[in-house]
């Protein structure tokens, strides 16, 4: 089937998304006019419910990652990284109960100020360096991503793509604050499950039905759950993706600003409660879309892999390289899922940009300057437009990175691991001290560093990372005219069945094995270093007669679950003392006095 290229109406369909993200920024920017302020810029007034909230977490992180690298994972590696639904789940209870009651209860806009509150103002500085320096780095490459599929699919140029992209998210957030940034996320969320959508119901019909799918990818390896492998050198099995991608996702909604700057702003924390558990849905929409689409590209691709061919040069153009393969003939669709993609880059860097702005302007600027609401105002803005020119910079760094998807779980894992660990030192350890927070947050990103640093010199060998095996030898160039949008020349076929080649220094060091632990495992590593070295210096320097405000830490009465079993425990209680009280009667007993007339006595 020849490859095709944009038509008119796909770019009517994608300049329609980018043309609406930027409208509700000019909406907001106009309704909130009169409201200049640095609290209703960055937190929209907390007055926000449930419905958009929930969505708008949805869309933040299920970002042009989702939409292309999920689905060639599960092509390359197989659908066992479904098992992130456990970790989604596990994240958002933990979430719940144990991070948003804290950060509600204390009203902050930055995530950051707990630290100081909790220790000292240095952990709070270097808390917030860090979050700038992840956020950066990540949004680069979720810029980065799309405009790399829509080079592929168009022949734009890439640079041209990258700087639209930044600039239209950077215009909306700039100019609407967070409450632009949510609603262009419930927007953005929508184009992006239509975009799945439509390559899905496409690949569908093309293979005959979804039992065909099933059936291809049950023969190709790709339906692989049930691998409980315990081994941590392994790259993905029940255990890696459940135990790593809990820590990864509580690490990401937990503390990260992003998240939390939008739980914070709803109106009660009920409603900040239901967004996350709505969210959650949300969440399992989109990683079954993306598995489901993993499993369609086998099936399209099973006989004649494009990658191993040549005809693509990473496996993150898969994607973009089926839905022109079968949906080309069809104009708009093409625009639609290329929309899509770029829906999650900008709902992502739009949420990145804005909680860049907030702890810039509440940790570096607010506590060391004088400044009036109309000014800091102004200031939030300006960061929102510096970020947005940053974020764009960084994306040429993401070229560099090797596989997208791996890439930025290592850099939440290697920066997110310890911020988490530093954060649950505070809120569970009430006799941690400022000394341990900062001593275990260093080593803790120290070591998972070390780690992340070591895997890229010599990354786990291929009986580690299992990688599946793909075939060309179904493949037929000379029936087709076009052979691709990636090269100018005739592909030139490998054997006929391969793995991707992986590069091993042949002389590996002792410590080879523990650079080969499953990058899954880099934000369990910075976790467990932090609290556990921060405790033992906390015990050293007097933490136990350390005496922490009750608002600074979790109580029983903060969770919703002390609640529910009170609940259960009144109900149970008041059965047991009605029963005490009235006694067991007799069930033959009735109470009620007959009073019958004379006459209905039969004599």
């Amino acid at each position: 089937m020849a490859v095709t290229s944009f038509a008119l109406a796909d770019y009517v369909v994608f300049a329609f998304m980018l043309v609406v993200s930027a409208a509700v920024g000019i909406y907001y920017a106009w309704v909130d006019r009169s409201r200049r302020n640095p609290g209703n810029f960055l937190t929209g007034g907390r007055k926000l419910t449930a419905l958009p909230v929930s969505l708008s977490l949805t869309a933040s992180f299920m970002s042009a990652i989702t939409v292309l690298s999920f689905p060639a994972e599960v092509y390359r590696y197989g659908a066992n990284i479904g098992f992130y639904s456990l970790s989604y789940l596990m994240a958002m209870l933990i979430t719940s109960e144990v991070f948003l009651p804290i950060f509600y209860k204390l009203e902050i806009t930055s995530t950051f100020e707990y630290l100081e509150l909790r220790f000292n103002r240095a952990t709070r500085l270097l808390g917030t360096l860090l979050f700038i320096v992840q956020t950066i780095l990540y949004s680069g490459i979720v810029i980065y991503v799309p405009a790399l599929a829509l080079n592929q699919v168009t022949g734009m140029n890439l640079w041209g793509a990258v700087i639209s992209t930044g600039v239209v998210c950077t215009f909306y957030c700039t100019l609407g604050g967070l409450k632009a940034v949510v609603w262009t996320d419930v927007f953005q969320l929508g184009v992006m499950i239509a975009g799945f959508l439509s390559v899905i119901i496409a690949s569908v019909i093309l293979q005959g039905g979804v039992i065909n799918i099933f059936s291809d990818s049950q023969h190709g390896g790709r339906i692989n759950f049930w691998d409980f492998d315990t081994n941590p050198l392994r790259r993905h099995t029940f255990w890696t993706v459940a135990i790593g991608g809990t820590f990864l996702w509580t690490s990401i909604y937990g503390i990260n600003q992003s998240q939390v700057q939008r739980y914070i702003s709803c109106k009660s924390i009920a409603h900040a409660r239901l967004s996350l558990f709505i969210n959650l849905l949300g969440l399992w929409l989109i990683l079954l879309c993306a598995v489901f689409a993993g499993m369609c590209l086998y099936s399209v691709y099973k006989s004649c892999d494009p990658w191993t061919s040549g005809l693509l040069s990473a496996l993150d153009q898969m994607m973009p390289y089926l839905v022109m393969d079968v949906l080309g003939d069809y104009p708009g669709l093409p625009g639609l899922f290329v929309a899509a993609a770029f829906s999650g880059s900008l709902s992502t860097v739009s949420s990145s940009i804005n909680a860049l702005a907030a702890v810039t302007v509440e940790d570096l600027i607010k506590p060391y300057a004088s400044m009036s609401e109309r000014q800091l105002a102004w200031i939030s803005k300006g960061t929102s437009l510096l970020y947005g020119v940053l974020c764009i910079g960084m994306a040429g760094l993401a070229s560099l990175l090797g596989p997208i998807f791996q890439a930025v779980i290592s850099i939440f894992g290697v920066i997110g691991g310890p911020l988490l660990g530093l954060f649950t030192l505070g809120i569970l350890c009430p006799f941690a001290t400022s000394k341990g927070a900062l001593s275990g947050v260093v080593l803790g990103l120290a070591v998972s560093l070390w780690v992340a640093i070591g895997a890229q010199i010599y990354p786990p060998p291929p009986e580690m990372s299992r990688p599946l095996s793909l075939t060309t030898e179904g493949c037929n160039f000379t029936m087709t005219d076009s052979f691709s949008w990636t090269s100018t020349h005739v592909p030139t076929l490998q054997s006929s069945t391969t793995t991707a080649p992986v590069l091993i220094n042949s002389n590996r060091p002792a410590l080879a094995d523990w650079y080969s632990v499953s990058y899954l495992y880099f934000s369990p590593i910075g976790t467990i270093i932090t609290i556990s070295v921060g405790l033992i210096v906390s015990v050293l320097t007097g933490g136990r007669k350390l005496n922490v405000e009750s608002r600074l830490r979790l109580t029983k009465e903060d969770t919703s679950l002390y609640y529910l079993f009170k609940l259960i425990k009144d109900r149970v209680s008041t059965a047991s003392d009605r029963k005490k009280t009235f006694g067991n009667p007799n069930p033959a007993f009735c109470d009620v006095e007959l009073d019958l007339p004379q006459s209905s006595i039969s004599t």
